[in-house]
């Protein structure tokens, strides 16, 4: 029996017009004007004939900037009219159909038609929905970067600190209405399969969009690509998580940001280790401190970056301490070790300008005249300056208080004074080629540049406005640095120069077996005291002490030579006659000695460093062995300074020539005796040696 109902009164006009568009398909709208009644058919004819219920076409959900493009338009730009017609109320209406209109419509066939097609109408529109969604995911996986870039941008040209970061929202760059729909037609009975679907697709987005590129160290956008798609990823996340009402939620979100800062910090550790261009390092500081401040906009705790950025400290300290290293070798190879002359006002200016330096006497001086230091001085003074600005340079954005700046920096210059200047000075100084008039102009350098110590704290004290007094402020120790440098540098002038005077002995020729010694010094002794009145000549604009003390240890070395040159072994015999000779030579010596080739010296005091051989000599020339042997370890001793085991090696030496020399042949007589009293002056002093052993 058929109801009484209309068919129009049971299917009002909007819902048919929802389930035609539900259907589709051109077979099932070809049986419409034969079901339908005068006014359904006014309603059919509102619906374009022959459309496709959904475009297989993927479509774009991103545009150039941060513009959409709506999934709804077609490659042509028309309006597709199934995703204009709304999935969630297409099932509403399938839903109402199915539980309230053909139940009320009675026995038609075409009632029985339209329930054999809801099940499969609604299994299209999920697929449809998904399908759409499916194409979202690819899309924001390819274009996630440019998401980031244009967060990233945004960021970037906000005015800091003085406004507050405005960061662009996901609407603005994403286009999400095919998740909205998805999760609406899911909704009903299929939500948690959704939602579980969309988490497992984004996790596996994101280990992909958090693996970096093999090479992703050798430039910087390298890294700013992937940062780019990280913050494009969470961007996306952010804007789900605060629009969907659980499709995500926080616990989701923090996982992934866990996940993401593991994976990110550990490939910025190791990615940055290949880094060694100090920019590279500056840079990839910059663009760290950009993703963080982007991500922080959003939401996301960055501690970890931050922490991550102090980390990449050091390798950027050690970076700078090897440009440095070598700027510093640059300076010291082109150095020519000697005064800088000045020849005009100008220039005298242009010298004090980088370096600070005053000399009222030298001011007095007319032009041309010369600066005591050489180039490497201002040159140094101008590297230490610019690395504290390269220092500097990090910390900038690194939200650290001026007092931290000012000890990292103070601590940052400290290493480059103490390891790498330091080792750069060692290094010019155990050049094979640095003579001794070099060594002289690193000590005055490094003078002048200890002097500069209190003019480089107020450097960096003044760009960090932190003063130099504040209490647990970290001091230079450029001080101590250049006075180690000094001291090496003396070292070096006693080394190099007791090297020259071994030189000079090894000139020397002397005839141990000669009857009788010259009036004159050897020709080898004349030159070495010639070579070392020049050389202290040069010592004028070195400290007091240290041109002394150069000045006592090579004439100390010098006598100790002579002393071993007389007792060589190789030397068996020594005659009266050389040994006067060597007597003219020691006098000689200590006539330069006398002379005072360095001022400061009070009265006799350089006259000391000869006083074991004068004594040795005075000893046997006056052959005074009675008063030797007598007063021998008392402190009034005329000859205290005489070792008997020195006596008794060159006494052994002239026995043997006593005994060889046929000189004195008409007069053996006169030679016994004499061999006889050596002979006793030996016993008695193996008795007093052997007497002080015991």
């Amino acid at each position: 029996m058929l109801c009484n109902t209309s068919v129009s009164q049971c299917f009002p006009s909007d819902r048919i017009l929802d389930f035609f568009f539900c259907c589709g398909a051109q077979a099932t709208s070809r049986r419409w004007p034969k079901l339908l009644r005068g006014g359904d058919q006014a309603t059919l004819r509102r619906v374009p004939s022959g459309f496709q219920a959904t475009s297989r076409r993927g479509p774009s959900y991103f545009a150039a900037g941060s513009k959409r493009v709506s999934p709804e338009r077609a490659s042509t730009g028309s309006v597709n009219p199934v995703c204009v017609c709304r999935y969630y109320p297409a099932l509403r209406t399938l839903e109402q159909l199915e539980q309230t209109c053909l139940p009320r419509a009675g026995q038609y066939r075409f009632c029985s038609i339209m329930s054999d097609n809801i099940p499969r109408l609604r299994t299209l529109i999920r697929d449809t929905a998904m399908s759409q969604l499916k194409d979202f995911l690819e899309s924001i996986r390819k274009h996630s970067d440019k998401i980031g870039e244009t967060a990233m941008k945004q960021v970037c040209q906000t005015a800091r600190p003085h406004n507050a970061i405005q960061v662009p929202g996901a609407q603005e760059l994403v286009d999400f209405s095919p998740v909205y729909r998805c999760l609406h037609v899911y909704s009903r009975g299929s939500r948690e399969q959704f939602e579980n679907y969309y988490r497992n697709q984004r996790r596996k987005q994101a280990r992909l969009v958090l693996q970096p590129h093999s090479n992703m160290h050798e430039t910087l956008e390298g890294y700013r690509r992937y940062f780019n798609q990280i913050v494009g990823f969470f961007v996306v996340e952010d804007h789900i998580l605060h629009t969907t009402q659980g499709l995500v939620n926080r616990a989701y979100v923090e996982e992934l940001w866990e996940l993401a800062l593991s994976k990110t910090i550990a490939a910025l550790r190791t990615h940055s280790s290949y880094c060694t261009d100090p920019d590279l390092v500056l840079d990839l500081k910059n663009l760290i401190v950009l993703l963080a401040d982007t991500l922080q906009g959003y939401g996301f705790p960055v501690s970890q970056l931050f922490d991550m950025m102090f980390e990449m400290r050091e390798q950027y300290g050690e970076i700078l301490l090897k440009k440095w290293n070598l700027a510093f070798r640059q300076v010291l190879d082109q150095d020519n070790f000697s005064p800088i002359p000045v020849a005009t006002e100008e220039e005298y200016r242009q010298f004090t300008s980088q370096f600070p330096f005053q000399d009222p006497e030298l001011d007095k001086l007319p032009f041309p005249k010369k600066l005591p230091f050489s180039e490497f001085v201002p040159q140094v003074y101008s590297q230490l300056k610019e690395f504290v600005y390269a220092c500097l340079k990090y910390y900038e954005d690194l939200h650290l208080s001026s007092t931290e700046i000012d000890d990292v920096i103070r601590k940052s210059t400290n290493l480059l004074l103490t390891r790498t200047l330091s080792n750069c000075l060692q290094y010019a100084m155990k050049k094979k080629n640095v003579g001794l008039a070099e060594l002289v102009q690193v000590i005055i350098n490094t003078t002048q540049l200890e002097a500069s110590c209190v003019y480089l704290e107020e450097f960096i004290s003044n760009i960090t406005n932190v003063p130099p007094d504040t209490a647990n402020a970290t001091k230079l120790y450029g001080t101590s640095t250049f006075k180690d440098a000094r001291h090496a540098a003396e070292e070096e002038i006693y080394t190099n120069l007791n090297a020259k005077i071994d030189q000079f002995l090894q000139l020397a020729d002397y005839d141990w077996t000669a009857a009788q010694g010259g009036g004159d010094p050897s020709d080898y002794l004349s030159d070495l005291i010639a070579f070392l009145c020049s050389t202290f000549s040069v010592f004028t604009h070195l400290p007091g002490k240290v041109a002394q003390t150069a000045c006592m240890s090579a004439c100390k070395h010098l006598s100790t030579s002579l002393l071993q040159l007389l007792l060589e072994t190789d030397v068996r015999q020594v005659s009266m006659g050389a040994l006067q000779q060597f007597n003219t030579d020691v006098k000689e010596c200590e006539r330069f000695a006398r002379a005072g080739p360095v001022p400061g010296f009070q009265g006799d005091t350089l006259l000391l460093a000869f006083s074991d051989l004068r004594q040795l000599l005075d000893l046997f020339t006056q052959w005074d062995w009675s008063s030797y042997l007598a007063d021998y370890g008392r402190p009034t001793c005329k000859y205290l300074r005489v070792n008997p085991h020195t006596a008794l090696t060159l006494l052994e030496k002239m026995k043997d020539t006593s005994r060889k020399n046929n000189m004195f042949a008409q007069f053996r007589k006169n030679e016994r005796d004499k061999q006889k009293l050596i002979d006793t002056v030996v016993k008695q002093l193996r008795n007093l040696i052997s007497a002080h052993q015991t």
